[in-house]
């Protein structure tokens, strides 16, 4: 039988995936914050659409709201241990938003990013073998980069067609990474932009370690969200 219960979370992504969005957030208790949750559907690669996130009065969660969510049940899948399997026939609830300056409570503080032990042929440090991946707890962070430039740049062309592609090269903890951005709405500002790096300062990033791809069989760290004060 399902256990229905609802679960308050401060919104910290709402990031591309394929076929819909990859939401994320820290659970909101009487003291505080708790861990991490991800709403997943009951679809093969969990993504949320637009159906289910969305309010009711149709506007679709911005990162910082702090969001009510109908749940039926924990489904944990290997590293990704912070997923909970959505009510889809119920709307999500918006109870509020974020203050600015709460946001640094949140900031978690890993000496490293999961782990770094492999990278694309763009990246940085930016994914893991699935044997590795199975040995880890946690697949969402808030971290503060120490620097960080958003990248835009042409990729692809060999193994598929070429495309303009945003990326955030950043330091933390003294490492350099650089992570393919799904935050849709740093891609769409920084794509219009064109080609280029672009400095970014007093900016929050959520990373995540999606599931293993089934083109190289890695799991991959992505930036879900660039969170800053300012529009970006």
């Amino acid at each position: 039988m399902p256990m229905n219960y609802s679960r308050k979370i401060v919104c910290l992504a709402n990031s591309r995936k394929p076929s819909g969005r990859c939401v994320a957030g820290r659970e909101v208790i009487e003291n505080g914050y708790g861990g991490w949750i991800r709403p997943v559907s009951v679809r093969p690669s969990a993504e949320i659409n637009l159906e289910e996130r969305r309010y009711e009065n149709g506007r679709d969660p911005q990162v910082l709201d702090l969001i009510g969510i109908p749940m039926i049940a924990p489904v944990p899948r290997v590293h990704q241990t912070e997923n909970h399997m959505i009510d889809a026939e119920q709307y999500w609830i918006k109870e509020g938003s974020l203050a600015w300056a709460d946001l640094p409570a949140l900031v978690e503080t890993p000496g490293v990013l999961w782990l770094n032990e492999d990278s694309t042929h763009h990246g940085t440090n930016d994914c893991v073998s699935q044997a590795s991946a199975a040995r880890l707890t946690s697949s969402l962070l808030l971290i503060k980069p120490q620097t960080l430039n958003v990248q835009v740049q042409t990729e692809g062309g060999v193994f598929g067609p070429a495309k303009k592609r945003v990326r955030a090269d950043f330091r933390y903890n003294g490492t350099v990474y650089n992570f393919v951005v799904t935050d849709p709405v740093a891609e769409l500002a920084f794509l219009a932009r064109g080609e280029g790096v672009f400095p970014l300062d007093s900016a929050y990033l959520c990373v995540s370690l999606t599931e293993a791809y089934e083109r190289d069989g890695r799991c991959h760290k992505l930036v879900a969200a660039i969170i800053r004060e300012q529009a970006l």
